[in-house]
């Protein structure tokens, strides 16, 4: 005979509170005691819930809300955009006409992808990295036994196994660890990226886009209107600026809120229900030319001095009104970024790092957060067929570095310590100027003369 302490232990208690259900939410495979009935449904009144007595629960999926339609339930995925919606959505909203499959068979279909990823990383790339590792073993003996001189052997020790050092960072010794490394690393770079959407847009050429959220970004050209969009090219917003030939770089911050630059008066703007206030004057003779908000909230802004020649260039970090960090020389007292009157367009990274490509020298080059530099990347390890043209450049959750190259119609990505990782140049990207990424981490790459965005996706979400 069971104890009462037993039991108790046995009970099943509400999801609520701590008493014991009696009644269970299929809709929404909750646990209800008698009293919290009232409570569920009041919480989520705009979906309907079959509550029956605990006993007769069925357990079965839960489908999100719709974000759209109130009441509804997301039971399918739009496959061209990648997200869950609703019978109205697909009947007569955003995602009529396009392509859907069950939720179910989408979670399966991603459960195997997952599986068959780990198995082909068990069977093809642990043991290529043991290989190598045992290859370099037998070397470093072979080596050692043929050192006659002290000094040079020990030069030579040395630099081996700092080879080897990187290569079992590659490859760690225990294989369940190598997989769970290896499925975050490689599991989110997609090997074949795609266009998931295709936007034109009223400006030709087109200079700029600020991503909104998931679905929505801000763009200009040159003239003194900036513009929001959504994924579809639908206009959603419109901002009249002061800017003569139109805004010299625009941002989002972290509260959504439009901000740009207007050179001619050296002042950086944002647009606060529909009105433009100024936020920073930058110094005298300093002129304002692209910028970007970093992840703390402050403001890093490229500066250009109009009254030396050749022109100098420097970033600053704003923190409100206040200069909190100038970045333009390098240890030695030398200048980080190439003396020339085109833009610095900057990214900052999750850890901290400065990204910036520096057009003057066809040079990405990118400083730690005390402004020292770190490396510099030139393009090579690419191999396209014409010099390296960086423009704007981006940083995703990742902490990989996105670059866009206009001369040979691709982008870059490299890791945060500079690695080459792939070259994007099969999306039909006809000189891109530059790419912003959004909610979603989603690339809006922008090409220049098209006056176009093609809206790429480059990573499978975790």
């Amino acid at each position: 005979m069971a104890t009462s302490t037993s039991w108790a232990q046995d009970v099943i208690t509400c999801d609520l509170c701590d008493k014991a259900a009696q009644q269970f939410c299929n809709s929404c495979q909750v646990s209800l005691c008698e009293s919290c009935v009232k409570k569920h449904r009041d919480e989520v009144k705009s979906l309907p819930h079959d509550i029956v007595p605990f006993l007769d629960r069925k357990i079965q999926v839960v489908y999100p809300e719709c974000q759209e339609h109130s009441g509804q339930r997301c039971e399918v995925n739009c496959k061209e955009c990648n997200t869950p919606v609703c019978i109205k959505c697909i009947g007569f909203g955003p995602h009529k006409g396009h392509d859907i499959e069950e939720l179910t068979e989408y979670h399966e279909n991603k459960i195997r992808k997952i599986k068959s990823d780990t198995e082909e990383m068990k069977a093809k790339l642990i043991p290529k990295y043991q290989k190598e590792d045992l290859e370099i073993g037998k070397k470093i003996s072979k080596t050692k036994s043929k050192l006659d001189d002290i000094d040079q052997g020990k030069e030579l020790i040395i630099e081996i196994g700092g080879y080897r050092a990187t290569l079992k960072q590659m490859s760690p010794p225990s294989p369940s660890a190598d997989v769970s490394r290896l499925t975050t690393r490689i599991g989110k770079l997609m090997y074949h990226v795609r266009v998931i959407a295709t936007i034109p847009t009223i400006y030709k050429p087109l200079y700029g886009v600020a991503c909104v959220g998931e679905a929505e970004a801000w763009i200009h050209g040159n003239n003194q209107t900036i513009t929001r969009i959504d994924i579809h090219g639908t206009v959603r917003d419109t901002v009249t600026t002061t800017c003569q030939n139109g805004p010299d770089g625009i941002a989002v911050t972290k509260g959504r809120e439009l901000i740009y630059i207007d050179g001619n008066s050296r002042t950086v703007n944002i647009v606060r229900h529909r009105t433009s206030e100024t936020l920073i004057t930058t110094p005298q003779d300093w002129r304002p030319k692209r910028l970007c908000r970093s992840r703390s909230g402050d403001i890093l802004v490229h500066l250009y001095k109009v009254s030396d020649s050749p022109t100098k260039n420097k970033i600053i970090r704003y923190q409100g009104q206040n200069i909190k960090q100038e970045i333009y020389k390098d240890g030695q007292g030398s200048p980080i970024f190439k003396d020339g009157g085109n833009p610095l367009y900057i990214s900052e990274n999750n850890n901290g790092d400065v990204c910036v490509s520096d057009r003057n020298a066809d040079t990405v080059v990118v400083v730690d957060n005390t402004g020292r530099v770190r490396f510099r990347y030139n393009g090579t390890p690419a191999r396209t067929r014409k010099s390296f043209a960086p423009r704007y450049i981006v940083t995703d959750a990742l902490s990989q570095i996105i670059v866009a190259d206009i001369d040979n119609n691709c982008l870059h990505i490299l890791d945060q310590n500079g690695q080459f990782l792939k070259c994007v140049d099969d999306c039909g990207l006809e000189k891109p100027l530059g790419l912003s990424v959004d909610s979603e981490g989603r690339l809006w790459v922008w090409l220049f003369f098209a006056g176009e965005i093609k809206v790429i996706k480059y990573v499978e979400r975790s």
